[in-house]
């Protein structure tokens, strides 16, 4: 256990705990209630919101598995079938209103066993909560290929026109009805504002008419991939088409090991209302150059380029140097789109390295902060006042226009009050030109308080200044 928290460490994750079923049910709700439940030991591992390929099992091995050189770096390639024989999914104009992208992928020949299909299952919840955005942006479908027929239609229909059966359910619902149905469920409640006030949802159809799921919401149950499923069809839907992208690419490239040709994903062709064609999964690789001294300054180290070059390798990153050591060229895999600029390569390159490994040196610049003169004296003062026997209070910097001038007798126009454009409450109109009102308030709300009250606040004011529009004075 200290070993792998270590390793975690040192790739740049944090071991939160090493718990079991047993032991969080017993703490939430007493050793009662955790009779029974399971003693197999869970590793809670903090992973970075950026890394999507770390989501899962397949990938944390496979990318620490590289980190200590045991295995090479994975190749993904994209098989495109023959003309008139990969799947197509035809997307309508109708869906331009509520949910316009969609692209899909298919993983053929597939083995799944208990633990890989959990696990299949287990990231796609993950990325719906992440990525996704708890599905506002992108909502996966995953698919048993065999039990439908391509090619497949994406379209927006009237909830009163879309008739299955949702996925564990026993009979077939209209749309209205299964927006009825899953208004109590713990888990589906949440996303059904997504649609519900569309007048057109969206729907998946197999050239029989089998719905295949009506996203974001819930897939049909026909089409319910199971562990000896050995061909799944993945489609993503959404409003962003760029994190479908890197959803379907994160999918594909963490489950194709489990093909029959591992890392081997088959293509499926997807037809645009305008008649246009794109082939998904883009599984793109890109090359970007970064100079070694740019490297080593940022961080503070003095490798040689071969050196780093080694380090972003492990990161899943293969690099190797070119123009006579001038120049990194580093090879960025589909499944890493959390890398955009040159500082990404640099911090994994940092992570590589280890930062414990960095030396420590004192900054070249001088940056010895001190106490400004005005924040010196109001902490005087509150010292003092406080030894006198004042309480202080701390009141808010806006208030409402009755509170700086009806309330104390006075013109708005008189205050030189600073209001604010687009104020959300009556509380919160103005800038303060006195804190009078705010100690008011604070001993109105304290009348059961025994007396006298000795209240003071050293706080800022705003006030209009005719030169400049606004000026700000410290007040006590």
């Amino acid at each position: 256990d200290e070993e792998f928290n270590e390793l975690c460490f040192e790739f740049g994750l944090e071991l939160d705990e090493i718990t079991s079923e047993k032991d969080i049910i017993s703490k939430e709700k007493g050793e009662e209630k955790a009779k029974g439940a399971s003693d197999t030991i869970l590793y809670k591992i903090d992973v970075p919101a950026n890394r999507y390929d770390l989501l899962c099992l397949e990938g944390l091995v496979r990318g620490l598995q590289v980190f200590k050189e045991r295995i090479n770096l994975p190749r993904y390639e994209k098989i495109i079938p023959a003309q008139g024989e990969g799947q197509r999914l035809i997307i309508t104009e109708e869906t331009i209103q509520v949910r316009p992208h969609a692209v899909a992928a298919v993983l053929r020949n597939i083995t799944f066993t208990k633990e890989r299909y959990d696990s299949f299952i287990d990231l796609q919840e993950k990325l719906h909560q992440n990525i996704c955005r708890r599905r506002a942006l992108v909502a996966i479908g995953t698919h048993d290929l065999d039990t439908i027929s391509g090619p497949f239609t994406y379209t927006a229909k009237a909830p009163s026109e879309i008739k299955f059966k949702p996925l564990n359910q026993s009979q077939e619902y209209t749309a209205s009805q299964i927006m009825d149905l899953y208004r109590t469920d713990s888990h589906l409640r949440h996303y059904l504002h997504l649609i519900e006030n569309k007048p057109l949802y969206p729907v998946i159809y197999d050239s029989n008419g089998v719905v295949l799921s009506m996203p974001p919401i819930i897939n049909g149950d026909h089409t319910k991939i199971s562990v000896n499923t050995r061909n799944v069809f993945i489609e993503c839907t959404g409003t962003d088409i760029t994190k479908a992208k890197i959803v379907l690419d994160i999918i594909v490239t963490m489950f194709s090991e489990y093909c029959e040709k591992p890392f081997s994903v088959e293509a499926a062709e997807v037809v645009y209302p305008n008649g246009k064609t794109h082939i998904y999964p883009e599984l793109a690789y890109r090359k970007e150059k970064v100079k070694p001294e740019l490297i080593n300054k940022k961080i503070g180290i003095s490798e040689t380029p071969s050196s780093l070059a080694k380090l972003l390798t492990r990161m899943c990153l293969k690099s190797h140097v070119t123009g006579n050591g001038n120049n990194i060229e580093i090879e960025i895999p589909p499944t890493r789109a959390d890398i955009i600029h040159a500082c990404d390569i640099v911090e994994d390159a940092a992570i590589a390295y280890g930062y414990n490994n960095i030396q420590m040196t004192i900054p070249k610049t001088y940056t010895i902060a001190n106490q400004l003169p005005l924040n010196k004296l109001t902490e005087l003062l509150r010292l003092d006042l406080a030894a006198a026997g004042f309480t202080e209070a701390l009141t808010f910097a806006l208030c409402s226009q009755e509170d700086v001038a009806d309330k104390l007798g006075m013109e708005i126009s008189a205050t030189k009050a600073v209001r604010i454009a687009n104020p959300k409450t009556a509380e919160f109109q103005v800038a303060r030109t006195t804190l009078l009102p705010g100690l008011l308030k604070t001993i109105a709300a304290n009348r059961k308080m025994p007396l006298p009250l000795k209240l003071f606040e050293i706080s800022d004011i705003v006030v209009k200044d005719p030169n400049t529009g606004k000026r700000r004075f410290l007040n006590l």
